[in-house]
């Protein structure tokens, strides 16, 4: 059983970005896909798809991984900020900049989950979920 599905996702996009796979696969959840579609919009990862197929007892996440030149990776880091252990709150004028603005936060607000630029634009905060550069 996992604790924290969120680090269990960031930690298999880190690994397959590592490793140069071209997609990953992991257990679906509303809140994984709702990641991965921010994650997507900001253009660190190519495509999300979410699998529905009645036979698997598990629903399924795709990602497919996003690489330049050379085959680097577009995710040159992520890292989970709130745990279960320790959540973290920051109210909308406290969001961090992730590298003066090179990177995101991603954050879990009344209205959803948003990036740090609309938070920041729609004056919300709430739990500050994770940082990707």
């Amino acid at each position: 059983m996992l604790t924290d599905p969120i680090a269990d996702m960031l930690t298999r996009i880190r690994n397959g970005a590592l490793a140069r796979h071209d997609r990953i696969e992991l257990p679906a959840s509303k809140l994984k896909f709702a990641v991965a579609q921010i994650l997507k919009s900001e253009g660190y990862i190519a495509d999300v798809q979410k699998n529905d197929e009645t036979d698997e007892t598990q629903k399924k996440i795709t990602i497919v991984l996003k690489y330049g030149r050379d085959r680097q990776s577009a995710i040159d880091g992520i890292k989970r900020i709130s745990r279960p252990g320790r959540r973290v709150y920051v109210r909308h004028d406290r969001i961090p900049r992730v590298f003066s603005g090179l990177g995101i936060s991603i954050l879990s607000t009344s209205r959803g989950l948003v990036s740090d630029r609309d938070a920041r634009r729609l004056k919300l905060g709430g739990e500050l979920l994770c940082e990707v550069w």
